[in-house]
């Protein structure tokens, strides 16, 4: 079965269950030396940093789920690709998983005026820490302190 990433719009598991019914929450995860980030037109992306980290939930899908989610993300109109990164899971050795990254140039439109608010309740519920909820708050232009700098650096790349 294949796994699926989600540091945006696919943590929330109400929404996951109607795109792809057969998918199932692993639970928390993290992929190295990335980190979240907007596109122009507001839909999450994440992009290379080596001294950053993404929180996110791992997601087994069923074949059906996987092309669900590949029309969700608009992967045959180039507005995301699909990747396969090492993700670090919590109390687990690494594995590889797909990741949707925002192509550059293109686009699904623009991103509903509530999206960041979506994925800020999703990384609660999902139980990311608080502090890298802020973080995702401040990114999305809330005025929010400063997150800690653990989110900027991994500490131990031995693990990787």
């Amino acid at each position: 079965m294949p796994l699926n990433f989600a540091y945006g719009s696919n943590m929330d598991a109400a929404a996951m269950a109607r795109r792809c019914p057969g998918a199932r929450a692993l639970g928390r995860a993290f992929l190295p030396r990335h980190r979240f980030d907007l596109m122009p037109d507001g839909f999450a992306t994440i992009v290379r940093d080596p001294a950053a980290m993404v929180a996110g939930v791992l997601w087994e899908l069923g074949f059906g789920d996987l092309a669900a989610l590949d029309r969700y993300e608009g992967v045959a109109q180039g507005a995301y690709l699909k990747i396969s990164q090492p993700i670090l899971r919590e109390g687990a050795s690494p594995i590889r998983a797909l990741v949707y990254i925002g192509a550059p140039g293109k686009s699904l439109g623009r991103a509903p005026a509530d999206y960041m608010r979506q994925i800020v309740v999703a990384a609660r519920a999902q139980g990311l820490s608080s502090d890298y909820v802020d973080y995702l708050r401040r990114v999305g232009g809330e005025d929010v302190p400063e997150a800690p700098t653990k989110f900027r650096a991994i500490k131990n790349l031995s693990f990787l």
